[in-house]
């Protein structure tokens, strides 16, 4: 893929928004369309369910390791500099964050990605947790909350000045990503054939993993031939939710990805809603949901920031390049998710609303 008249034409930083926007779009359509969630389907599983979210969730993350574990065998694209993977992770922030994250997810009734999604469809619970988790997650990154963060990130971090690379450091071939990834796809389509769930559905889906393998494949290519360093990196929406809200209220910010990114996701999410006729107005049922949703939003904020990603980020597209810490977030979350439906009773709707 020759990028260079492109990056010429319009400059790198346009260039990296562009990619970013790219990436979003094809997100919020696939998205949108298959109801993908974490919370939904941690909800689904802690309540002894093995079904349509469960089976959207695996056919999800097993297409993103699918796409880039193939994608780095045959040289296409090398996430070893990738932000995620060239810096420290934290054990601790992930396991804190994780935990924290969530729960969060379960009181908020969605992952931070699907209020997204939901937001742009009219749903205006999703638009207040939303701005809710963008001001945390900003409050976490630069503000007042960023000592607290901090300070837990850093009581246990990995080794060496990187993070772990799973595959390395269990001496496994490369090519044990991609089976692995094939053998969870296979788990999906079978869950999937029980649950009857609909072939378009399915390309959905898997079309949500895709979106995690673009974005890798467009900043890395972008790497390639920009002067300035270009961060490899994909989706993930705790830090550009932040970002984002400070580039509409600070002028010297940058463009970037993460700027492209998260527009993308609106556009192509309000898109898919009008194309299957969901646009629909919603609100708070009442004062405890509002309550919930609020203190949910908020956790996600502060707990994405700590364990270096949200359910997106840590959960597809940092285990989609094997990072250890992202793993362990990812299962935190599937923890956290499922103790805090237990301590609500299982009361909550298992479908995202």
């Amino acid at each position: 893929m020759d990028i260079v008249p492109l990056v010429e034409r319009i400059g790198e930083s346009p260039t990296a928004a562009l990619f970013g926007l790219i990436a979003g779009i094809t997100f919020g359509v696939a998205a949108q369309r298959s109801r993908f969630c974490l919370r939904a389907a941690t909800v689904e599983f802690a309540r002894g369910m093995m079904q349509d979210k469960v089976a959207v969730w695996l056919l999800t993350f097993s297409t993103a390791v699918v796409w880039v574990q193939g994608a780095q065998l045959l040289g296409l694209i090398d996430t070893t500099e990738a932000r995620m993977m060239a810096v420290p992770g934290s054990w601790s922030g992930a396991v804190v964050g994780g935990l924290l994250f969530g729960a969060g997810m379960v009181l908020a009734r969605g992952c931070s990605g699907r209020l997204l999604v939901l937001a742009a469809t009219g749903n205006l619970r999703s638009v207040v947790s939303g701005l809710i988790f963008a001001v945390v997650a900003q409050m976490s990154l630069t503000g007042w909350l960023a000592p607290v963060r901090d300070q837990i990130a850093g009581l246990w971090i990995t080794q060496g000045g990187r993070n772990m690379d799973l595959l390395a450091t269990m001496r496994l071939p490369q090519e044990a990503g991609l089976v692995l990834g094939l053998l969870t796809a296979l788990i999906a389509l079978e869950l999937s054939r029980r649950n009857r769930i609909g072939f378009a559905r399915l390309v959905f889906a898997s079309g949500v993993g895709f979106a995690v393998a673009l974005g890798w494949a467009l900043t890395y290519a972008l790497s390639q031939v920009a002067f300035d360093p270009v961060q490899i990196e994909s989706l993930t929406f705790t830090g550009p939710s932040a970002n984002t809200l400070m580039f509409f209220l600070d002028r010297t910010s940058l463009l970037e990805f993460d700027i492209g990114l998260v527009p993308g996701v609106v556009v192509g999410s309000f898109l898919a809603a009008w194309y299957g006729g969901d646009l629909k107005f919603q609100g708070f049922e009442g004062p405890s949901p509002m309550r919930n949703a609020m203190v949910g939003a908020a956790m996600m904020g502060f707990g994405g920031m700590l364990a270096g990603g949200c359910a997106i980020g840590a959960g597809v597209t940092g285990g989609s390049i094997f990072a250890g810490t992202a793993w362990l977030a990812l299962f935190c979350m599937w923890i956290g998710g499922m103790a805090m439906d237990v301590a609500l009773g299982g009361r909550g709707q298992v479908a995202h609303v």
